[in-house]
């Protein structure tokens, strides 16, 4: 069997760091997850960039991986390109600066409501505008996840009633409203650009096509809102815009228990986190207005 990149780097920890097998075992687990990952998406792994990592670390995260886990997983990442690097099989190297997520703050950082209305509002001139679009507003409106909202399907939009099934992590299923406006844009793109892409029979059910028609990619839609948030001067994730959907509607007086099952969360102590973001928002405006503070 020829020998891959990752195979040649475990033998290197085995040979010359003498590492005990369980750990070497944990490396090729981790390493094979980012390698079957970047293979997803069409990327070899000499040349992945940052925001290849970034897209593979929120994949993690929407996998339900905790913070030291996923810590782990990019500790080996990191580990094989200083490896590659060291002995000059490539030059690249897209884990510089990523920060540890065992750094991560625990409270989830939210857009304002005019970051967010900025967001929307951009035309950008690219003939794939309305699909763009209405992921975007499809996305803040009912909170998805990224790998939620890629995997949508046309059945699974109620147009007559404002309903759309979203099938979540474990595959659980969960019922979220959607409003007019995301109707709306989920329609003009669907009348508009949607019967030139398809070209594959095995996608056409799926709601969301790439040029290629097939479904699009988790990395495809990071690098439109990573354009988007160019546009606007707008610092921006995906799971920033989720978490601008949990915060405004807590902040605007949501039941937290409901906000729980839109987001598809099954403990409620996940939810919870969001009443700490909101929280600090009100002292914040309490001392910025309040007469008395």
């Amino acid at each position: 069997m020829q020998n891959t990149p990752i195979s040649d780097f475990l033998i290197y920890l085995t040979v010359e760091k003498g590492m005990a097998k369980n750990t070497i075992s944990a490396y090729g687990q981790d390493l094979n997850k980012y390698e079957a990952y970047l293979r997803h998406e069409g990327i070899d792994v000499f040349e992945a960039g940052k925001e290849d990592v970034i897209s593979f670390i929120e994949l993690l995260k929407d996998q339900g991986y905790s913070p030291s886990s996923t810590g782990r997983i990019i500790s080996s990442v990191k580990g094989f390109y200083r490896y590659l690097n060291y002995e000059r099989i490539s030059e690249n190297n897209p884990t510089e600066n990523i920060t540890s997520p065992r750094k991560w703050h625990t409270v989830p950082k939210a857009l304002s409501l005019k970051e967010v209305i900025s967001l929307l509002e951009v035309k950008r001139p690219t003939r794939f505008y309305t699909r763009d679009a209405a992921m975007l507003e499809l996305m803040y409106s009912a909170g998805l996840r990224v790998s939620e909202l890629v995997s949508i399907k046309i059945e699974n939009i109620n147009f007559e009633s404002g309903y759309i099934r979203v099938l979540g992590k474990g595959s659980k299923e969960r019922l979220v409203p959607v409003n007019t406006r995301v109707i709306k844009k989920i329609k003009n793109y669907m009348a508009d650009l949607r019967p030139g892409l398809i070209k594959d029979s095995n996608y056409t059910s799926v709601l969301f096509l790439s040029n290629r028609g097939r479904r699009m990619s988790r990395q495809r839609f990071w690098q439109t809102i990573k354009e988007i948030g160019k546009i606007t001067g707008i610092k921006v994730t995906p799971h920033m815009i989720r978490h601008s959907f949990a915060t405004h509607l807590l902040e605007g007086g949501a039941d937290l228990r409901a906000v729980q099952k839109m987001l598809g969360h099954s403990d409620i102590s996940t939810t919870q986190i969001y009443t700490k973001v909101t929280s600090e928002r009100l002292r914040l405006v309490h001392n910025k207005h309040h007469p008395r503070s």
